[in-house]
């Protein structure tokens, strides 16, 4: 850190110097106008964008005949999280078909993506998403949205022995996906562009919250996919009615506290929060029961009931967290 002096010149003006260093990289001449934005925590920045136009970084790939395609799809899924406007990938000859599957894959996996030029050589997929269009809050109630009912479905699967419903959960897991991806892109986005945070209306620190809750309903859904296959597994020996009531009741105590959970977090309740995470204990009670009733079963059942009741503990859990990054974000506020 620099320690410069506040002057003041012709009586009424406050003057301070800015690094010399800091000029030269930015390119700043006499007389050139520079941007002063107030943080909400009180910090000023000096910035030499004025023109309040979106911060645009381009990340080239190269490939060939030999790159794997799966690492290929990671860097690509990498570059979009991590900010990139454009993505170009290029290869000395003519590009693959396998990469080319992937670029497909990729667009239809990410939110806004979009091939705008192709060659033999080369592919440029371009963002076409506002983040400004797409506010934080929305994303994560779409999330919670999704996850909750790949959670029922998951269990009405299991009541019934709906194989397609089952299946059905275990899809859905790629929307949840593909959102909580949106929602780290645009936390980035935000972290490198000031101007976009200010045009948003939320502060850095907001949107890593949104973040780190993301990442929190991203896992209940894993979890909600792991009900739906093992709920596949469980039926194959045939009905077992009171495990599958007890399972029910957990389910629905899991669901009451991940509802609670999201209330506070929109409803930014920090008592709301602190009575939610009270009602963990309860779960973990009902979950144990669950555990001692599948050692009446054979193994495999058994190991069915069981992931099946952690997965339903581990929900009731996440949405703890929840909870407790809700109460870190608002005490200070109180």
């Amino acid at each position: 850190m620099e320690i410069r002096k506040v002057q003041i010149t012709g009586g009424s003006s406050y003057i301070v110097s800015l690094p010399k260093e800091w000029i030269k990289a930015s390119r700043i001449g006499k007389n050139d106008p520079v941007g002063l934005i107030v943080q909400p925590d009180g910090t000023l920045l000096v910035t030499p964008k004025i023109d309040m136009e979106a911060v645009q970084r381009k990340k080239e790939l190269q490939v060939n005949a030999t790159t794997d395609q799966t690492y290929i799809l990671r860097c690509l899924i990498g570059a979009y999280i991590s900010g990139y406007t454009t993505i170009v990938l290029s290869a000395a000859g003519r590009l693959p078909p396998s990469i080319r599957l992937r670029v497909r894959e990729f667009t239809q996996m990410a939110i806004g993506q979009e091939v705008v030029e192709e060659t033999e050589t080369s592919i440029t997929i371009k963002d076409l998403l506002n983040p400004s269009e797409m506010p934080f809050q929305n994303t994560i109630r779409r999330m919670a949205v999704i996850v909750k009912a790949m959670q029922q479905d998951g269990i009405e699967a299991l009541r019934s022995g709906n194989v397609a419903l089952a299946g059905d959960v275990v899809a859905r897991d790629n929307d949840v996906d593909r959102l909580q991806w949106l929602v780290a892109r645009q936390c980035n986005l935000l972290m490198a562009d000031a101007n976009l945070a200010r045009k948003m209306g939320i502060s850095p620190q907001m949107a890593m919250n949104y973040f780190l809750i993301s990442r929190i309903i991203e896992r209940i859904g894993d979890h909600g996919t792991r009900i739906a296959k093992n709920a596949i597994e469980f039926h194959q020996e045939g009905s077992k009615g009171e495990v599958v009531e007890m399972i029910g009741t957990a389910s629905a105590t899991a669901s009451m506290i991940f509802d609670r959970a999201m209330g506070a977090m929109f409803g930014q309740d920090l008592e709301g929060a602190n009575a939610t995470i009270e009602c963990v204990e309860d779960l973990e009670v009902q979950a144990r029961a669950i555990n001692r009733e599948a050692l009446k079963f054979d193994a495999a059942t058994a190991t069915a009931i069981v992931s099946i009741s952690d997965s339903i503990r581990r929900i009731g859990e996440y949405s703890g967290d929840i909870c407790e990054n809700i109460i870190n974000n608002l005490v200070n506020e109180v």
